[in-house]
C-alpha cells in the first residue's frame, strides 16, 4: 500500500461510523494521485535520475490524462523536496543529497522515529505482529544470501518502518517518516548502501521489542539502528562514488 492509499485508508477508518464504512466503498485514486504515484515510483526507481528534467506533457501522455493533474502532482512532490521548478525550464528531479543533508535527515529521524517505535510497541495488534514476523522472515532470507538481496531488503525495510510509523497513531509523524524514507530510498539506490547482514540484526532487535510490547526497548533499538545506518551512509559518502 503506497503512502497516499494508506492515508485514504486512515481517513476512512478513523472518521466514519462503523455502519458507514461497511456501506461505502473506498474511493479509487484520483488523477492527481495517479500522477503522483507514477512520478514517485519513477523517482525512487531512478527511472528519473537526480537532476533530470521532467516533461509534464510527456508524463501526461504516458498516463493518458491532461497536464493539469500532473502539474498538481509536481507541486506536491516539490513540497516534499523530491523535485524543484526552474523558471523558463520546468521541473527537474532534485539532486542527490549532500553529506550535510544526509546528516540533517538523520538528525530528524532520531527525533521522531524512536518515539514512534515506543508508541507502536504499546499499540501492537495480533495482525501487526503477524506482519512483523513476515518481515523478519524476509530479512532473514536476505541475510542468508538471497540473490535478490537489494530489492528484497529494501521492500522489507520500507515495510517495517511504514508499520512503525502507522502504528504510532500519529498521522503527522507517519507522513513525515514516509517522506524521509523516499529520499533515503533514492540515495540507497544511487549508492547501494544497504547492508543486509548488519541491518537485519538491527531490525530483528526492533521487531523483538515491538512483539514484546516493550516501548523502552523499541525506542532504544530504533535509536541504535539509526546510528548504525548513519555510519554506513557516512562511509559511502566518504568514498564519494555512486553505484550507477
Amino acid at each position: 500500500m503506497d503512502r497516499r492509499t494508506h492515508l485514504r485508508h486512515l481517513d476512512t477508518t478513523s472518521t466514519a461510523p462503523t455502519h458507514a464504512r461497511a456501506a461505502r466503498p473506498a474511493p479509487g485514486p484520483t488523477m492527481v494521485e495517479r500522477a503522483y504515484d507514477h512520478l514517485l515510483d519513477m523517482l525512487m526507481s531512478l527511472k528519473i535520475a537526480p537532476g533530470e528534467r521532467i516533461a509534464i506533457d510527456t508524463v501526461a501522455r504516458q498516463l493518458g490524462i491532461s497536464q493539469t493533474p500532473v502539474r498538481e502532482a509536481m507541486s506536491q512532490l516539490e513540497a516534499e523536496k523530491l523535485v524543484y521548478k526552474m523558471p523558463n525550464v520546468g521541473y527537474r528531479a532534485s539532486p542527490q543529497m549532500t553529506r550535510h543533508e544526509v546528516r540533517d535527515l538523520y538528525t530528524l529521524r532520531q527525533l521522531i522515529e524512536p518515539y514512534a517505535a515506543a508508541r507502536a510497541a504499546e499499540a501492537m495488534t495480533d495482525e501487526a505482529i503477524a506482519t512483523l514476523r513476515a518481515i523478519d522472515r524476509d530479512m532473514s532470507g536476505v541475510a542468508d544470501g538471497d540473490a535478490r538481496a537489494y530489492s528484497r531488503f529494501a521492500e522489507a525495510d520500507a515495510a517495517l518502518h511504514r508499520l512503525i510509523a502507522t502504528a504510532s497513531g500519529n498521522r503527522l509523524i507517519a507522513d513525515t517518516i514516509e517522506r524521509l524514507h523516499a529520499h533515503l530510498h533514492i540515495f540507497r539506490a544511487l549508492y547501494a548502501t544497504n547492508a543486509p547482514h548488519e541491518a537485519a540484526r538491527e531490525h530483528r532487535a526492533i521487531i523483538d521489542a515491538l512483539v514484546a510490547h516493550d516501548p523502552a526497548a523499541a525506542e532504544q533499538a530504533v535509536r541504535h539502528h539509526l546510528l548504525c545506518s548513519q555510519q554506513r551512509m557516512d562511509d559511502v559518502l566518504a568514498e564519494g562514488t555512486p553505484s550507477t
